[in-house]
């Protein structure tokens, strides 16, 4: 049985029987889909299905929230693979399908619920639970679940009550991924490094305009990544795309968020997310991560529909494909541990290549507020229109950096911090036992390091512009050495290059390290800088020069007093100079 877009109505009218097993119902289906039920109905749900079908179901924790709720997800397989180490000896694919990152965007959790119902009852889907796992956490965000009242989602339809957006202790998990600040990051990416699934599903609401498509399915690797994984990227974002449209749905294969907020004549842009998303973080694991996002303004049967069946959609793709996806994503983790001396990508961008697409939409108008005093969009829902819109949707490769040949070099001072770090995200490394004396390295000194004015998830977050030069490194005991031969090499990368955007450094965490901490007083300063003019005819030609040439730093007394300190003995070789190195060799 395959679940079409046929209407409300119809849907309302054809919900499921549950008089065989009406413990495995939700409060969504019995209200019509009207409410949705609280997290202790989670609860109970994942023990009542372990109960019902013990030999297809596990239902564990994975983890504790800071208000202390336990973290549920079910393992569903009717192959009796569990447990991750009876799957990964049957090579069998797993897939993650993630609920409730947002809790107020809560689809995937009722949809969830629903499908794994319906498929061990065999109303769908038959033998595909024989192919794979399906891995299912109903509320990655269980605190903020509880954070439960009308109005917390002002753009979307339904239910009549939902969670919240961010944690109790306000992370956005959905900004988290690579950062891992919250204790809930912290559980699933353990979660992550012990089941390594191949494929994962972030089940989103997406806010936005109004318009006439349903879903958007986007994800990686199909313009980013390893490229034969791409192959398999795209086989899955495009095979759920096409079997969402033959079952009535308006799927988008991007973003539907216009170039310029609440203009549609501004059309879209393609992009690939950053490691602190889900579908950004996955492809550097050499692994498939799709964002699933039903559009807002659709009412929630509806929505809750469609994630049904792009999840089963999902299931069909990987139990038809599950090997072969599995050697690519085995084959780029051989091809990771080989980057070494490669460029590897830090970001990517769409080229200027425009092309026209038409776009479902609705009649609207631009016109002054007395409100606001700006232009607003008025959408009229009664007049459907088809758009034709710019969308620039050619990507290709940013910034990128050559990767060490090597590895990467961690003081002893910063070895904790780091390692933590590496630990959560399954990346190897070595303890240094003994110092390593008069190493050949490279270190990165900062040209300009620019604080973000605004905390941004309890960070201050700064843009490193520098360069890696050659350097003696001397590390003692207790350090460490981060190999980039490994399979998660794009991961580690893009954790301890200090210019990718979500690298450690990025978010602050070495923000010591670009502060001056010492001083030379202007009139010491001006008295040095006599002694030195004095002394250096070079360095009086080049002080000259640029007396002359540069307007700014003529007219600015502490520019030209800093010109001479930072010439001098006592400047302090540690200022903006990046804690860790990279080496070309392997210690």
């Amino acid at each position: 049985m395959r679940l079409a877009l046929l209407g409300t109505a119809l849907f309302a009218c054809t919900l499921p029987v549950f008089a065989a097993s009406p413990a495995l119902s939700t409060v969504a289906e019995r209200s019509g889909f009207k409410q949705t039920g609280r997290y202790d109905e989670v609860i109970a749900l994942c023990n009542a299905f372990q109960q019902t079908y013990p030999k297809a179901v596990r239902c564990f924790n994975f983890g504790t929230t800071p208000e202390g709720r336990p973290m549920k997800a079910m393992a569903v397989s009717t192959s009796g693979a569990l447990d991750t180490k009876t799957a990964h000896a049957r090579g069998l694919p797993v897939v993650l399908a993630q609920g409730g990152i947002h809790a107020g965007e809560i689809d995937g959790k009722d949809a969830g619920f629903w499908l794994i119902r319906d498929l061990l009852q065999g109303k769908v889907g038959k033998g595909l639970l024989d192919k794979q796992v399906l891995l299912f956490v109903p509320v990655f965000n269980a605190d903020g679940h509880e954070n439960f009242r009308a109005w917390n989602r002002p753009n979307q339809r339904g239910p009549e009550q939902m969670g919240f957006r961010v944690t109790a202790q306000r992370y956005n998990l959905n900004r988290d991924y690579v950062k891992a600040d919250s204790a809930e990051m912290q559980a699933m990416l353990g979660l992550i490094n012990q089941w390594d699934p191949l494929a994962m599903l972030d089940l989103h609401v997406t806010d936005g305009a109004k318009f006439q498509h349903d879903i958007s399915i986007t994800g990686e690797p199909t313009n980013s990544g390893d490229i034969a994984l791409r192959e398999a990227g795209n086989g899955l974002k495009d095979g759920i795309i096409a079997k969402l449209a033959g079952q009535g749905s308006k799927p988008v294969g991007f973003y539907p968020s216009f170039v310029e907020d609440d203009d549609p004549a501004s059309g879209f842009i393609h992009g690939v997310s950053t490691p602190r998303f889900s579908n950004g973080y996955f492809p550097l694991r050499n692994r498939i991560g799709i964002l699933v996002e039903t559009h807002s303004w659709r009412t929630y049967p509806e929505r809750v529909r469609s994630t049904y069946n792009t999840v089963l959609d999902a299931l069909e793709l990987v139990a038809a494909n599950g090997g072969h996806w599995l050697k690519l994503a085995h084959d780029a983790d051989a091809r990771a541990a080989q980057l070494g001396g490669q460029p590897v990508p830090l970001d990517y961008k769409a080229t200027d290549k425009v092309r026209t697409i038409d776009f479902l939409g609705y009649e609207y108008t631009r016109t002054p507020s007395e409100i606001s005093g700006a232009l607003m969009t008025r959408y009229d829902e009664t007049k459907p229109q088809t758009w034709k819109i710019p969308l620039r949707d050619e990507i290709v490769p940013g910034n990128s950096v050559i990767a060490p040949k090597g590895g990467y070099l961690v003081p002893q001072p910063y070895a904790v911090a780091v390692a933590k770090h590496l630990l959560t995200h399954g990346i190897d490394f070595r303890v240094l036992t003994a110092p390593l004396r008069d190493a050949k390295a490279q270190a990165f000194i900062a040209d300009s390091a620019q604080f973000s004015p605004t905390s941004v998830e309890g960070h201050q977050r700064v843009n490193l512009k520098g360069e890696w030069t050659p350097q003696v490194a001397n590390i003692a005991a207790g350090g460490l050495f981060v190999p980039i031969a490994q399979a998660n090499a794009r991961l580690l990368v893009n954790i301890l290059e200090p210019t990718a955007g979500d690298s450690m450094a990025a978010w602050g965490d070495f923000n010591n390290a670009f502060e001056r901490k010492e001083y030379m007083e202007g009139y010491v300063a001006e008295e040095e800088a006599r002694k030195m003019l004095a002394k250096d005819p070079a360095l009086k030609a080049e002080f000259e020069k640029k007396l002359k040439d540069d307007a700014e730093f003529a007219k600015n007394p502490g520019a030209r007093l800093d010109f001479f300190y930072r010439r001098h003995q006592a400047w302090d070789p540690g200022t903006n100079r990046y804690p860790v190195m990279r080496t070309d060799s392997t210690h």
